[in-house]
Formats: C-alpha cells, sequence, structure tokens
C-alpha cells in the first residue's frame, strides 16, 4: 500500500531530508502544501485545516495510507521562557486542528504523526548512561522539558482521534543541507567556522560525549518506523510508541576535533570558553535504542564521511551566497 506524507517543516535540515527519502521512496509521496503562516494563529489554523482536508482526500482517492511529520520549531537551548511557551501553544493548536478534522471524517483511513524530539534534550539530567527508552527523563533545561511536554500533548490530543503516534527522540543530527543563517549542532558550527574568520564557540568540557547520526540516516529510520506504525495500524490498533532514534556510537569532543585536523589538513577554528547554558549540558550522553532493535539493524554513514559531506556543502553554499 502505497503512502502519503505530509512533512511540517520540510525546510530546514531535517525536513528536506526526510521529503528527499521519501521521494526517493518507492509506494510513498509528498503532499504539495504551502508553509504554515507561523505569524498568525487564525491563519495558521485555517491552513492545518485545508492541507489535512486535503491529506485525507488524497489519501482516499489513491488508497493510500498517510502520515504527518512535524520537522517544525524554532525553540534552541537558549530560548526563553516566551519563545518555548509560545511555541508549545503554537504545537497544541496545531495538534488539536488536526485531530479534530481527522475525527470528524470518522478516522476511517489508518494515519500517523510524528514528532521529533530531542534525546539530549530529555535525558540530561538521567543518571546511568547509556541511556534507553526505559530510562526515566530528567530535563535540565525549559527546552527539554518542552520536549518531553509535546511529546504528552501530541499522545493526548491525536489517541481519542484514533491518530497512531510515534516520537523520535533523536542525538544529534548532521549533515548538508542546513541554511547558513541557521546551523545546528557542533559539527556545522566547527565546519563553518573551518571557511570563515570566526571560531566556532565551544562551552563544554572537551571529553563531552555525544551521540551523532547523519540526517539521512535519520530520515529514513523515520520513514521505517512511519512504515511500522502504519502497518500495526492497518491492523486496527491505534499505537503510541517512543524511540530513540541515534548511532549508537559515542564520541567526544575531543576525538570530533581530531576527526576534523584530519579532515582538512588543518587545526580546527574553535575557541574554548564557558557559559551558563553549558553547566546544563551532561558529559556522558550516550543512548541506544530497545524499541523495535530490527530498524537499527543497517549501514550508518560513517562519521568522517559525513563531516566531508557536511563541509563539502557549506562551502557550496558560501560559495554561492559571493
Amino acid at each position: 500500500m502505497t503512502s502519503l506524507v505530509w512533512v511540517i517543516g520540510s525546510r530546514g535540515l531535517l525536513g528536506s531530508a526526510i521529503v528527499s527519502a521519501v521521494e526517493d521512496r518507492p509506494g510513498w509521496a509528498v503532499l504539495d502544501v504551502p508553509s504554515l503562516p507561523w505569524t498568525d494563529d487564525a491563519r495558521m489554523v485555517a491552513a492545518v485545516n485545508r492541507a489535512t482536508n486535503l491529506l485525507l482526500d488524497q489519501s482516499r482517492i489513491s488508497q493510500s495510507r498517510w502520515a504527518i511529520v512535524w520537522a517544525a520549531g524554532a525553540v534552541v537551548t537558549s530560548s526563553s521562557a516566551e519563545q518555548i511557551e509560545r511555541e508549545l501553544e503554537q504545537f497544541r493548536l496545531i495538534v488539536s486542528s488536526i485531530a479534530s478534522t481527522v475525527a470528524a471524517t470518522g478516522g476511517q483511513q489508518s494515519g500517523a504523526f510524528f514528532y521529533a524530539s530531542s534525546a539530549g534534550g530529555i535525558y540530561a539530567g538521567s543518571p546511568e548512561p547509556p541511556f534507553s527508552e526505559l530510562t526515566e527523563p530528567h530535563p535540565l533545561s525549559g527546552y527539554g522539558q518542552f520536549k518531553l511536554d509535546a511529546e504528552q500533548v501530541m499522545t493526548r490530543v491525536l489517541a481519542p482521534a484514533r491518530i497512531s503516534t510515534l516520537a523520535g527522540r533523536i542525538s544529534n543530527i548532521y549533515g548538508p543541507g542546513q541554511r547558513l543563517t541557521k546551523m545546528q549542532g557542533l559539527i556545522s558550527h566547527i565546519a563553518k567556522a573551518q571557511f570563515g574568520t570566526q571560531p566556532a564557540s565551544i562551552f563544554v568540557p572537551l571529553e563531552t560525549s555525544r551521540d551523532y547520526i547523519y540526517v539521512r540516516d535519520c530520515a529514513e529510520l523515520i520513514l521505517d518506523g512511519l512504515d511500522r506504525t502504519l502497518i500495526l495500524s492497518d491492523a486496527g490498533t491505534t499505537v503510541h510508541t517512543m524511540k530513540n532514534l541515534v548511532s549508537g556510537q559515542s564520541v567526544t569532543i575531543s576525538t570530533l576535533l581530531g576527526l576534523f585536523r584530519s579532515i582538512s589538513k588543518n587545526h580546527p577554528h574553535v575557541m574554548l570558553g564557558y557559559s551558563a547554558a553549558g553547566a546544563l549540558q551532561a558529559v556522558d550522553l550516550r543512548l541506544k535504542s530497545v524499541v523495535w532493535t530490527d530498524l537499527d539493524e543497517r549501514n550508518l554513514t560513517p562519521l568522517p564521511v559525513g563531516i566531508r559531506n557536511t563541509m563539502q556543502d557549506i562551502l557550496f553554499r558560501l560559495q554561492a551566497a559571493n
């Protein structure tokens, strides 16, 4: 059976990779709708209603399953409490609109909703790594609590409409496809710094370890998770799953800098320092998954290859901008 996917946040790093992965996957298609008007709640909700109805109509005509992927968001670890509350309220409005529209149709078509969550934010204060889906969440920042709250909003609002859900707690995604004005993640910042005069700032100890997953690998894992969710939904079961989306390989910042030195044949252009925000980040954030582990049995992009691809993409964008 075919699957029709609406990607909310399709122009970002993760969203654009998911769109590309859907387009390359036989039997899957992307719903072509305009970006949401985020600055006006009334217009935003109206746009969500239109897009949801279009998704349901097209999936019914083509006898397809449908899925909605949430890869949007402007909130980061340094965002204020007001910004976090604003984004959570918008998320609540959107999923409520989707739920009411689907419920009005009688929920006769199999559908699922994916939310891109944050493993680092949610497990930041949890003890005894590596952290799995069985680990008790312990956010240390407003950002981590926001991600946890959004997961709960998703399930609470969509469950009554019999929409299956999948929360993907992603480690640290990196790779090509980022706008130069909105770089995210340490790897991208170091890569960009290699081609400019401004160093990348590092405010955590060099022994800090993180799990890095290449963005295309993450996108494929998300689609496989959605496929599993939709198959279970086809059987008449509404499922609500949470899965860590990780590489399973922990790398220290010191090792990361060594890789940049080897790849670029030059010293990494970084500046070490201290910040209060850095104190909210765990030193050891090893991660693993114990949910649907068969989906993790795949060849992932090696970190040196992913870093090289990221650097080449950033260089191309810098040259194009000039």
